[in-house]
């Protein structure tokens, strides 16, 4: 089996129609999202449509619980608090209740897998950034991988038997296998679909493979100045705009 994963889509459209119009999206036989599917950007309404017609799986980041006021804004700076309210404002009926229904962590999907918007420590607020975090956050899953998004660039954490932890960013676009043998566990992070921050603005996305045991790391250009448009017409905060150029 297949499956495409994504994160942090963060309603840009055109990036995420760019995602799903890959060969390798049209040959995944599920889409797991790992949340955010709204916030920062233009069309989350749009977004959470095409994400309830595709995804077999998705949870609840921190910016969908804000924009459903399931959370507070104390961690917000004022930039995604102004999208934060825009947002609120924009969302459907039909958005409001398919985000509602979402949990920040399921560990019911796959056997090899737990998923988790941002670590399976802290599965709404916390940023897996380094090898230090990655370490403290393996305790708290039970299966071989645990996939979480939040941070917004690609990374994989590895630990092997002796609990050794090593961080490994930016990711290469080629296949890598992770059937390791033994002990050897990991915590992944695909990158963001929609707002990237490792000076790529390509939309990122990974492919795992349950079979062959592999994970793939993916870039695909999209229309950023089409989403700044929508961006600058909505009176989103033009940091927001601008960032999306430069993948940061």
């Amino acid at each position: 089996m297949r499956i495409l994963i994504l994160s942090d889509i963060h309603a840009n459209l055109a990036a995420l129609e760019a995602v799903l119009a890959t060969p390798e999206a049209a040959a995944c036989d599920q889409l797991w999202c790992l949340g955010d599917t709204v916030g920062y950007g233009p069309n989350p309404n749009e977004c959470v449509a095409l994400m309830q017609r595709h995804a077999t799986v998705a949870l609840c980041g921190n910016h969908d619980l804000a924009a459903l006021g399931r959370t507070t804004d104390h961690d917000f700076n004022r930039y995604a608090q102004r999208a934060i309210d825009w947002t609120a404002a924009q969302l459907s009926p039909s958005t409001h209740g398919w985000l509602s229904e979402l949990p920040s962590r399921r560990d019911d999907v796959h056997s090899l897998f737990s998923l988790c918007h941002a670590s399976p420590r802290d599965p709404v607020w916390e940023y897996v950034t380094d090898a230090e975090l990655a370490a403290a956050n393996f305790p708290h899953f039970d299966q071989r991988f645990a996939l979480v998004g939040h941070t917004h660039y690609p990374a994989i954490f590895r630990q092997d038997e002796s609990a050794l932890v090593a961080g490994y960013y930016p990711m290469p676009e080629y296949e890598l296998p992770l059937g390791t043998e033994g002990a050897v566990r990991f915590i992944i992070n695909p990158g963001s679909v929609g707002q990237p921050r490792d000076q790529d603005p390509r939309a990122s996305f990974a492919l795992f493979d349950d079979e062959a045991i592999t994970l793939t790391y993916h870039r695909v250009d999209y229309d950023i100045a089409a989403t700044q448009r929508q961006m600058r017409a909505a009176g989103l905060p033009k940091r927001l705009v601008e960032r999306l150029e430069i993948g940061w």
